[in-house]
C-alpha cells in the first residue's frame, strides 16, 4: 500500500508553500489508490497552538485534501522515550555538555582556519568522573546520534542520484536539553510506525534525509521494519518574484486570506500541480481532473516564482469553466438564489465568485445609474417603450431605433446604456443580461436623471 504524509507544525497559518507540500503528496496518494496521512509535528510546546491545527484541519478540508489518518506527535512522546533508550543502550545517542556559546565558539574557530564546522565529538571523551563533575555544575545534557563513517546514498524521485558522505556531516542532536526530542527522530519513527513509503518534501530537508536514512536503518530491526523500504523526493522550494521564500510568521499568501479575497481551492490544487514542472498550467475544475494530469517526474530542480497576478489569472478561467452546480459547491449561499440563463450571462465577467452579488443586484436591487447623457438617455426612454417584447431580443431591438433615431453606433450607442442600467462601464453581454433585469427596474433607472 502506497502511504504518504503531510507533517506541518502548527505555529502559524498555512501559506502557498506549505500547502504545495500537501498538494503534491495528496495528489501523488490519489494517483496510485494510495493512502495520505496528516501528521502533526508539535513537539515544540512553546510555540505550537492549538488554534492553528484546528486551521490547518479547516484549510485543508476547504482544499479538498482529505487524510485518512491524522495524530499528533506530542501524543507519542511515551514511544519515543521508549526508543531513546534503546539507543542510549546501542550507543548510538551519547550525550554532550557544551553550552550554546562554547558551540559557536568552536564554530568560529573551525571556519575561521577554513575548515567545515562540523562538531568535533568532545564529548565521547569525557570520562565518567568528568560527566558528574559537569552535571555537578548544573549542566544538563543534550544528546547527539553517532553517524557512522560512509556514504549515504539514495536515488531521489526528483533529483536523480544523491550522495553523502558522513564525514562532512555533524552528529544531529536528537534530544534537547529539557529532554524534549528534536523534529529529526520523532519523524523516522512515526515513519517507521505508520509505515509511510514515499516522502516527498522540500529540498531544505536533503541532508536531513540523509541523516534520517542512517537513523532509520538502525531503528528498522528495532520497530520490526526490518524489510520497510521508504522512496524519497525532494522538489525545489517557491519563490516570490523577488526571490523571496515563503513563511507562516510573515504570513506570506496564507490560504485563510485567499479563501476570502476569492480564490477557489481548485485553483490552487491546478496551480501547484504544475508549478516547477515542465507542463502548461491549466484551469481544471475538479481535484480528479488535476490528480489525472499530475506527473512527478515533470518536475524540476530550478526554483519556480510564484506571481501572484498568474494565479489570479488562472482562478477567471476555472470560473469561466464552471458549471453552475459545481460554481455552488465553492459558493452555495450566493448562487442559491441565480438559476443557469443568470448564471451563463454573468459567467465570463466574474474575478471571482464573490462578484456574483454584484451582478445579482444590479439584477434585483437598488443602483446608482451613472448618467452623462441626459437628453439621449430621455431618448432612449422614449425607444424602449416601443418595445414590446422582453427578451433576448430586446436590446438588439432597441439599439437599432436608437441608431434609427440618433445616428449613433458602436460605443457612443452601447456605453450610456450600460451605465444607466448597470452602474457600470464593463460588465456581461447587454443581450443576454438584459432580460434578466426586472423591465420596471430598467426603466425606473433610466428615468433617474440628475
Amino acid at each position: 500500500m502506497t502511504r504518504l504524509r503531510f507533517a506541518p507544525s502548527p505555529t502559524g497559518k498555512l501559506h502557498l508553500g506549505n500547502i504545495r507540500a500537501a498538494m503534491i503528496n495528496y495528489l501523488y496518494a490519489l494517483q496510485h489508490e494510495g493512502e495520505f496521512v496528516l501528521r502533526i509535528d508539535d513537539t515544540d510546546h512553546e510555540r505550537s497552538r492549538l488554534e492553528y491545527i484546528e486551521a490547518i484541519e479547516a484549510d485543508l478540508a476547504w482544499l479538498g485534501i482529505h487524510y485518512d489518518t491524522t495524530f499528533s506527535q506530542s501524543s507519542r512522546f511515551d514511544r519515543y522515550a521508549e526508543v531513546v533508550e534503546k539507543l542510549k543502550e546501542m550507543g548510538r545517542l551519547y550525550p554532550c555538555y557544551e553550552t550554546p556559546e562554547e558551540l559557536e565558539f568552536y564554530r568560529k574557530q573551525q571556519l575561521a582556519r577554513r575548515q567545515p564546522p562540523i562538531y568535533n565529538r568532545k564529548s565521547l571523551q569525557l570520562t565518567d568522573a568528568q560527566k558528574q563533575e559537569l552535571k555537578a555544575q548544573g549542566r544538563k545534557p543534550h544528546w547527539r546520534f553517532k553517524l557512522e563513517e560512509g556514504e549515504i546514498k539514495w536515488h531521489d524521485m526528483i533529483r536523480g542520484d544523491c550522495q553523502f558522505n558522513t564525514q562532512h556531516l555533524s552528529d544531529p542532536v536528537l534530544i534537547r536539553e529539557d529532554g524534549v526530542p528534536l523534529y529529526t527522530l520523532p519523524s523516522v519513527i512515526d515513519d517507521l510506525d505508520y509505515e509511510i513509503t514515499h516522502i516527498i518534501r522540500g529540498e531544505d530537508h536533503v541532508t536531513n534525509t540523509a541523516v534520517q536514512m542512517q537513523i532509520m536503518d538502525v531503528l528498522k530491526p528495532i520497530l520490526g521494519r526490518s524489510n520497510h523500504t521508504i522512496t524519497f523526493g525532494h522538489f525545489s522550494l517557491m519563490t516570490t518574484t523577488s526571490g523571496e521564500g515563503f513563511s507562516k510568521r510573515k504570513g506570506s499568501l496564507s490560504i485563510s486570506t485567499l479563501k476570502e479575497e476569492g480564490m477557489l481551492p481548485v485553483t490552487i490544487a491546478a496551480f501547484l500541480a504544475k508549478l516547477g514542472t515542465s507542463q502548461a498550467v491549466e484551469p481544471y475544475t475538479s481535484m480528479q481532473d488535476v490528480a489525472g494530469s499530475f506527473d512527478i517526474n515533470t518536475f524540476s530542480r530550478s526554483a519556480p516564482k510564484v506571481a501572484m497576478e498568474e494565479l489570479w489569472a488562472l482562478n477567471e478561467k476555472v470560473i469561466h469553466k464552471l458549471t453552475l452546480d459545481q460554481a455552488r459547491e465553492h459558493a452555495p449561499e450566493a448562487l442559491a438564489k441565480v438559476d443557469e440563463a443568470f448564471w451563463e450571462s454573468i459567467k465570463p465577467n466574474l474575478h471571482t465568485l464573490n462578484d456574483v452579488d454584484l451582478y445579482y443586484n444590479i439584477c434585483h436591487g437598488v443602483i446608482e445609474p451613472f448618467i452623462e447623457e441626459p437628453a439621449y438617455i430621455r431618448e432612449a426612454a422614449e425607444a424602449l417603450a416601443d418595445v414590446s417584447v422582453w427578451d433576448e431580443t430586446t436590446w438588439k431591438t432597441w439599439a437599432g431605433l436608437l441608431k434609427e433615431k440618433t445616428g449613433r453606433k458602436g460605443k457612443a450607442l452601447f456605453m450610456p446604456l450600460r451605465q444607466a442600467i448597470t452602474g457600470m462601464s464593463h460588465g456581461p453581454e447587454m443581450g443576454t443580461f438584459l432580460p434578466l433585469i426586472n423591465r420596471q427596474l430598467v426603466e425606473n433607472r433610466l428615468k433617474e436623471i440628475k
